[in-house]
């Protein structure tokens, strides 16, 4: 039985890929799909995809462009998440601190870099009219690294989806002092070369079943119920979440986009300084349709 290595963050929005993945639906074709989450996030998606240790990864947007502008071989093959992520932006609640402004010489809490909380502090700066050349960074691993590092009163900030620290918040762990939407949509999902050189068909059929899931979901009345109870998180947040969080169900990808995208990051400096990274360079087009 040969294995498709799947990797994602454990959180509500792989939802519709756990549930495939549940499913088998390619095991009559002697494919055992493999679901692997990683709290780490999108940089150490990049690292696994680089390496050979995954064939598929749902990664932050803003981050896989940034590794494909720094060698990453793999290839979107369309959106997962169609609608922009909101981060909370957070500090302890043993901080006496209230407000952004307080704490803007502050260091950020970040997983790894090159991780979506690294790369948005950029974005969060940029909107505060701070020195992002001044900004500094703690590496804390994943979120449990983080509520580790919020037992210190010491003024921190952290970035992660609002709605998976929501708890954390309602316990009195973290204080969520303002948020900060992505200006694009914020999940891709990314295939490695190797799994498009031998099998782009079987990603095909298997990125259109998630597709098909997700479509079926969002028609589902009890879906945030099923979700709050699966990730822990209050009915009412994930009814939230859900009104401003859209599923990709097609391969059809904005050109636009992703160059508006690419101009965002050249324009915080986060590509490297030579690279021409292009929407077609970023995509599988055999498999997704690029308008």
């Amino acid at each position: 039985m040969e294995k498709l290595r799947i990797v994602g963050v454990p959180e509500h929005f792989n939802f519709p890929w756990i549930e495939v993945v549940n499913s088998q639906p390619f095991l009559d074709e002697g494919i055992l799909l493999e679901w692997r989450n990683e709290p780490k996030g999108s940089g150490a998606m990049n690292k696994d995809i680089r390496e050979g240790n995954v064939d598929i990864a749902i990664i932050l947007t803003e981050s896989f462009i940034k590794d494909k502008a720094e060698g990453n071989p793999a290839r979107i093959i369309g959106w997962h998440v169609k609608s922009r992520l909101i981060w909370g932006i957070h500090i302890s609640s043993k901080t006496v601190e209230e407000t952004i402004d307080e704490v803007k010489n502050s260091p950020f809490l970040i997983s790894r870099f090159g991780s979506g909380s690294h790369l948005m502090a950029f974005l969060l700066a940029e909107r505060e009219g701070w020195d992002s050349t001044k900004l500094k960074f703690e590496v804390i691993g994943d979120l449990e690294g983080a509520k580790l590092a919020f037992e210190s009163p010491d003024p921190r900030i952290f970035l992660w989806e609002k709605f998976t620290t929501k708890p954390l918040v309602d316990q009195g762990l973290f204080k969520r002092i303002g948020e900060i939407p992505t200006p694009w949509p914020c999940f891709v999902i990314v295939a490695s070369d190797k799994i498009l050189n031998r099998k782009p068909d079987l990603v095909k059929k298997l990125r259109d079943l998630v597709y098909l899931k997700s479509e079926a979901l969002m028609k589902r009345d009890d879906l945030c119920e099923i979700i709050g109870k699966k990730y822990g998180i209050q009915v009412e947040d994930i009814k939230a979440w859900r009104k401003q969080t859209e599923w990709c169900t097609d391969a059809k990808i904005n050109y636009e986009i992703l160059e508006n995208t690419i101009a965002i990051l050249h324009q915080l400096g986060l590509l490297p300084h030579k690279s021409e990274v292009t929407p077609k360079q970023l995509v599988e087009e055999r498999l997704v349709s690029l308008q």
